[in-house]
C-alpha cells in the first residue's frame, strides 16, 4: 500500500515523542485522520514517564491506524505489542504503519472487544475509549475485559472524552475497581484502572 495506489489514503502524519519520530498513513474513514488525537498524545506523555521498567506485553484496544500502540512498540522494542480493532480498514492501516516504521514486535488482530486476546496476558493495556458504542459495550469490552487479561501488577490506561467520564466512576464502584483520574486537559481525561488489592 502506498499513498498513490490506496483509494482510502488521506494523508501521512508525523508524530514526535521525545527523540522518537514515527510516520502514520491515515485513511479518510478512520478517526483522527487529519492529526494525532490529542487524547492519545496526552495519554502517552502521561503514561511513559511513570514506567519504571519497560512493559513486556502490551495490548492496544481499538487501535485505529496504530497511533498509540505503535508508539509504544517503537519506544519499547523488547515488548510484544498486540493491536486489536474491529474495523478492517483500521487493521490494514495499522499493519501498514507498523511496516512503515520498521516495527517487527507488533501483531495486528481483528476482533470485537478483547475476544481475540482471551488466553493471553498483558502487563499494560491501553485504549483511546470509543465514545459511541454504548455503556454496556464499554463496561464489558473496555473495562472488565481488559482487566481479565492483566498479569499480576498490570494496569489499564485509558483516555476518555468528557461526555463519557461520568460512566467510569459508576463502573468502578459497581465492580469494586480502583479508578484513578490522572490528568484532565481540553475535554480529555486519562485514567488508570485495576482491581482493588492488586
Amino acid at each position: 500500500m502506498t499513498e498513490l495506489n490506496d483509494p482510502y489514503f488521506k494523508r501521512r502524519l508525523t508524530y514526535v515523542f521525545a527523540d522518537t519520530q514515527l510516520a502514520f498513513d491515515t485513511a479518510a474513514l478512520l478517526a483522527s485522520a487529519h492529526e494525532i488525537d490529542p487524547g492519545v498524545d496526552l495519554l502517552l506523555h502521561t503514561l511513559v514517564p511513570t514506567l519504571s521498567t519497560a512493559p513486556q506485553a502490551v495490548l492496544d484496544l481499538a487501535c485505529g491506524y496504530g497511533n498509540l500502540g505503535l508508539v509504544l512498540a517503537k519506544l519499547f522494542p523488547s515488548a510484544s505489542v498486540t493491536l486489536l480493532d474491529k474495523d478492517l480498514l483500521a487493521l490494514r492501516y495499522a499493519r501498514h504503519n507498523a511496516a512503515l516504521n520498521g516495527l517487527s514486535n507488533v501483531q495486528v488482530v481483528g476482533a470485537v472487544g478483547v475476544r481475540a486476546a482471551l488466553g493471553a496476558d498483558f502487563d499494560l493495556v491501553v485504549t483511546d475509549l470509543p465514545t459511541k458504542i454504548g455503556d454496556a459495550a464499554i463496561e464489558q469490552d473496555f473495562v472488565l475485559g481488559p482487566l481479565n487479561l492483566l498479569r499480576p501488577g498490570g494496569m489499564v490506561w485509558l483516555v476518555a472524552d468528557s461526555q463519557i467520564n461520568r460512566l467510569l466512576p459508576g463502573l468502578a464502584r459497581k465492580h469494586q475497581l480502583k479508578l484513578t483520574e490522572v490528568i484532565k486537559r481540553r475535554g480529555k481525561t486519562v485514567f488508570t484502572l485495576h482491581r482493588r488489592g492488586v
